[in-house]
């Protein structure tokens, strides 16, 4: 029992860290729009950021956490080693955020998470504990990790078709508009930005609250599949915290190369983005922000200009979203070999 309780509480605390780093590699998301069209400080975007990331998690649900929680099914396993395996998952996914930041690649968090379980499940107990969500389909539910793929996949392509129409709706809207409403634009962008941070939160701190909430399930802590309520506030808090330190180096491919971003273009993107991924969180599905604020961004060029924007840098994000489950997935299939070498060696 011993043992038992200090794998779970190692694997709690790593999941804490994760979704720190969540919310340390997404804060240039949330704030890279409003920074690069001059309409908040860096401090007044992290200090607003702050309090709407923290908001989210407490107030909208826990669909995507029951959607993450459900990606995988080891309650079969015993207690020590499931808990093991998402340990391992959960490392992956946050050595995966790190690796990202240090290289100023705007890559996502949920792919990282997804990709570390699904690794971590396949290589310690096979593919028939990942629920692929395939046989559920044809029941006509979505579930598993075709859900999550899904929810993944066409998040970004509606980000890039509702940043195109949004921004030729307020370019309609605003044709007669004299140059005194970029300062009205500027000072809408601290609504605009909280909505997009609580959004951020409600979505991206339900994925570590749903593998928190299985692990403890996992442990026999909890009856059920019920995210605790000391759950939701530990996880808000810490992708608060997380996106109040900022990662700054991702601000520069979001805000600055991908296309010349001005107050309009800031407020497009922010209405685009949180309204896409408040959506998925309300659905249960797990969206990218990185990809949903990057792709809202380049319908906006692409509605006004599409020769200025960056499309090499949309290919560097695209190759990001392709690697970055496999990536993560082997880096989890490593980090469970090495941790069984450790183990085996009675180290």
């Amino acid at each position: 029992m011993d043992s038992l309780v200090v794998i779970a509480a190692v694997t709690v605390v790593v999941l804490v860290i994760f979704d720190y780093t969540n919310g340390f590699h997404d804060a240039s998301n949330v704030i890279a729009t409003a920074i690069a069209s001059r309409a908040m400080t860096p401090l007044q975007a992290v200090c607003v950021v702050g309090l709407f990331e923290f908001m989210g998690p407490l107030l909208a649900g826990t669909a995507v956490a029951d959607t993450i929680g459900g990606v995988v099914n080891i309650t079969e396993l015993q207690s020590l080693p499931s808990m093991t395996i998402i340990l391992c998952g959960v490392i992956a996914a946050v050595v995966w955020n790190l690796l990202t930041w240090w290289f100023g690649i705007p890559s996502s968090s949920s792919h990282a998470l997804v990709g570390g379980l699904v690794g971590a499940v396949l290589v310690a107990a096979g593919a028939d504990h990942v629920v692929w969500g395939m046989h559920e389909l044809a029941d006509g539910h979505l579930t598993g990790v075709f859900k999550v793929l899904l929810a993944l996949f066409l998040s970004p392509i509606l980000g890039f078709w509702v940043g195109f129409l949004m921004h030729r709706w307020m370019g309609f809207l605003l044709r007669a508009a004299p140059a005194s409403v970029n300062h009205r634009l500027k000072r809408s962008q601290f609504v605009t930005t909280a909505m997009l941070a609580f959004a951020h939160g409600a979505n991206d701190a339900q994925k570590s609250m749903g593998v928190i909430t299985l692990v403890l399930l996992l442990g026999g802590f909890i009856p059920a599949f019920e995210v605790p309520f000391w759950v939701v506030l530990l996880c808000a808090t810490a992708i608060a915290l997380g996106i109040m330190s900022g990662g700054w180096r991702i601000v520069r491919t979001v805000g600055f190369g991908i296309y010349k971003i001005r107050p309009l273009h800031a407020v497009d993107a922010q209405l685009t983005a949180g309204a896409v991924i408040f959506s998925a969180a309300m659905l249960g599905g797990p969206a990218s922000t990185t990809h949903v604020v990057s792709s809202s961004i380049m319908g906006i060029g692409a509605s006004e200009r599409p020769r200025a924007v960056r499309w090499s840098k949309a290919k560097e994000i695209v190759t990001t979203w392709v690697i970055t489950i496999p990536g993560a997935a082997l880096l989890a299939a490593m980090i469970y070999w090495l941790l069984g070498s450790l183990l085996a060696r009675g180290l």
